[in-house]
């Protein structure tokens, strides 16, 4: 019987190389929100992707929370997500387009002259995003095979990823086709109309000579 370790570990070879690079991840991050402005946060992600994300204030005052407006946006301006006067809350939504999406965070109430208000935020994305605990007692199964079912996932989410960034390139590629093509049109007529003005000019200067009888 064959081992299946040299595959198992070439599998986790490969998403300890490529997955913080092409998969969807969680990231927590710590925001520091002005008390007069908004701070956002953004990040691309393509389509069809489960974004999961829970923010929470931290105060220096336990018994003070700085209330918060939160609105999440996609890259067309479509509200995902709004709250008002919140000090802590969660969002999720599910991509409709590739694009970035943008999550903003305005302090409510007046904390004029006050430091900054600051925010933990747990955002997740693609595998990041799944409920593993629960899959994982769904379709019973646990240690290794858990584990091969997140690599199966990862290398998944890699090769969509891969998809998204070939197909981005040649729309890049496509629009700075058109766009070189457009400077040089821009060029030729450019130059086509300073070579007829040059031309007009001279005519008009020999033309007045002629009237001033200097030639």
């Amino acid at each position: 019987m064959q081992s299946h370790f040299p595959t198992t570990l070439l599998l986790s070879t490969l998403f300890l190389f490529l997955a913080p690079e092409l998969t969807p991840v969680c990231e927590a991050v710590w925001l520091n929100v002005p008390t007069l402005g908004t701070k956002c946060v953004s990040e691309e992600i393509q389509s069809n992707i489960v974004v999961l994300a829970d923010y929470l204030v931290i105060s220096d005052e336990h018994s003070v929370f700085p209330s918060l407006s939160v609105k999440v946006t996609s890259p067309y301006g479509s509200v995902l997500h709004q709250s008002e006067n919140s000090t802590h809350g969660q969002f999720a939504f599910t991509t409709q387009e590739s694009g970035t999406y943008l999550a903003c965070f305005e302090v409510i109430g007046d904390h004029h002259g006050k430091k900054d208000i600051s925010i933990n935020l747990d955002w997740k994305t693609g595998i990041g995003a799944k409920d593993w605990d629960s899959i994982a007692r769904k379709e019973k199964i646990e240690g290794v095979d858990l584990e091969l079912k997140k690599l199966e996932a990862a290398i998944e989410a890699i090769h969509e990823n891969l998809l998204y960034l070939r197909n981005k390139e040649a729309d890049m590629r496509i629009m700075s086709e058109k766009t070189n093509s457009r400077v040089a049109w821009y060029s030729i007529m450019s130059l086509g109309i300073c070579i007829v003005a040059s031309g007009l000019q001279i005519v008009y200067l020999k033309q007045y000579f002629q009237r001033k009888k200097l030639i």
